[in-house]
């Protein structure tokens, strides 16, 4: 998992489904619609840690892939292949 693409789509990913599940109802509807509507009360103590985890990741694979970006860039710059 050092690919910092995959790790990118993955935080990206993560973010949106934990936003959306955060900040819109679709998690209580659908929740509700299964018969689980008393989980409801839990969602913050998981939804919110998962975000800031996202987020997170989502940080260190632009990190990552701009350090990569630049190593790459500087060996183009001078010729050398690595």
């Amino acid at each position: 998992m050092s690919n910092p693409n995959t790790l990118l789509k993955i935080g990206l990913g993560g973010s949106v489904v934990a936003a959306l599940c955060c900040f819109t109802p679709l998690l209580v509807v659908f929740l509700g619609l299964v018969g689980l509507s008393a989980l409801t009360g839990y969602l913050d103590f998981v939804l919110f840690p998962a975000l800031a985890a996202f987020i997170a990741l989502t940080l260190y694979a632009v990190h990552k892939k701009r350090k990569a970006d630049a190593c790459c860039t500087a060996d183009l710059k001078t010729g050398e292949k690595r």
